[in-house]
């Protein structure tokens, strides 16, 4: 399974590098093959490809050598046996483009975290059972490399997490509480994941958040998994089912803020912050603002704002949401004039910082200002390097680059080369 997954977004991008060095929109491309842009989107994303003649119509039109997409040379349209060709795309290895692939130590890691989320006993546990202490700060241990990008290191830890608390809960007496840190560590794994544009394996990933979260029947364990469920679907372009979701889970937990516990509040506030983003995602201008009021009103009464917290909620962070729907409907003026005030706010978590700086450089692109786009960009680089070598940044810098034709921003290309996406 892992290596099927990584064939298929190793395709998904060297359709994607063909594209950008052709200085061509997915619109354009979408339009020549008299498809909607979401369909290049996809087949970009890793997703999609098991379709062989939308494969070859591609191969075709951006001058792709079909073997690099893992078909056959060009068949006799008399002969052709799609079941044949459809096994030799799935077999097929990207060798020859290895300078797309990523370190082996790297796909080592994202083996090691999916054969995590497999049935059975994962093999990397220590083989005794740990004291729910120190399984509970190893926990808080994952989440803080989450919330400082250090998402190679986190890759390395979760397998080795997962296992031991599945050890440990296997008979425990304590099993409500060790579902629960389970259930963290699953939610962990979904972000990541989804950090990674790996949406087939976050879904089992939030699969199992959810299990356990139910066995925990703890309603701020359950809110979270929610969350991440949510987020998955809005990925997927599922905005109408994640609104919905957040919408039902919320009306159960909002209210009597003043008697709950922070970590509670915090829950239920980054629930709603999920439910601004997947409404901003589907173009809900109403749940989108409906949402970010109720966020607002959990704000008055919870502010965890640092990188050791369990969840990081606060008002910052509903500003950092406000901007990003904006951005999502277009509004860059807006979003420019909203993400000011934040420049000026100390933001501890590294996460945070570069989401606000990555918010803007979109909005400065929507506007064309490509060089403020990559000095914002630059700057969240200092603020977290890993979270902007995601591939939803480095597309961002990728078509910013394409954008300029005349080359007058030599280090915009730069840094593109820099990050794999040259145009």
């Amino acid at each position: 399974m892992p290596e099927g997954h990584g064939e298929t977004r190793r395709i998904g991008e060297v359709i994607r590098q063909a594209r950008v060095l052709q200085r061509r929109s997915q619109k354009d491309v979408a339009a020549v093959l008299g498809y909607h842009q979401s369909k290049v989107s996809r087949l970009e994303s890793g997703r999609g490809t098991e379709d062989i003649r939308v494969l070859r119509a591609v191969a075709q039109e951006l001058n792709i050598p079909p073997q690099q997409l893992g078909l056959a040379a060009a068949p006799d349209p008399s002969t052709a046996d799609p079941e044949t060709e459809d096994m030799h795309r799935r077999t097929f290895l990207a060798a020859s483009i290895a300078a797309l692939a990523t370190p082996a130590t790297s796909a080592a890691a994202h083996d090691d975290l999916v054969q995590a989320l497999l049935p059975g006993l994962y093999p990397a546990s220590t083989g005794v059972p740990l004291a729910t202490a120190v399984l509970r700060e190893q926990v808080g241990a994952a989440r803080r490399l989450f919330y400082t990008c250090d998402y190679t290191e986190l890759e390395r830890t979760l397998p080795g997490l997962i296992a031991n608390l599945r050890l440990a809960s296997s008979g425990a007496t304590d099993s409500d509480t060790l579902s629960a840190l389970l259930a963290t560590a699953y939610q962990t794994s979904t972000s990541l994941l989804l950090k990674q544009h790996d949406q087939g394996n976050a879904w089992l990933a939030v699969g199992r958040a959810m299990a356990e979260a139910e066995r925990s029947g703890d309603p701020v364990v359950l809110a979270s998994s929610v969350r991440v469920q949510a987020h998955v679907l809005a990925r997927e372009k599922h905005t109408a089912q994640a609104v919905t979701l957040v919408r039902h889970t919320a009306d159960q937990l909002v209210g009597s803020y003043d008697r709950r516990s922070p970590k509670y509040l915090a829950a239920v506030g980054l629930l709603l912050l999920r439910g601004v983003t997947a409404a901003s995602g589907g173009g809900d201008r109403a749940a989108t603002e409906e949402f970010l009021a109720e966020a607002k009103e959990v704000a008055r009464y919870v502010s965890l704002d640092r990188p050791d917290a369990w969840a990081n909620f606060s008002p910052t962070n509903v500003a950092l949401h406000e901007l990003s729907s904006l951005v999502a409907f277009g509004d860059a003026g807006l979003a420019l004039q909203a993400a000011r005030p934040l420049m000026r706010r100390h933001i501890p978590v590294p996460e945070r910082r570069a989401a606000l700086w990555v918010e803007t450089a979109r909005a400065y692109s929507q506007q064309g200002r490509l060089s403020d786009g990559y000095q914002a960009v630059r700057i969240a680089e200092t603020c977290a390097a890993q979270d902007v070598r995601r591939p939803a940044v480095r597309d961002l810098v990728a078509d910013m680059a394409s954008r300029d034709r005349r080359r007058t921003l030599p280090e915009l290309h730069n840094f593109s080369r820099q990050l794999g996406v040259p145009a």
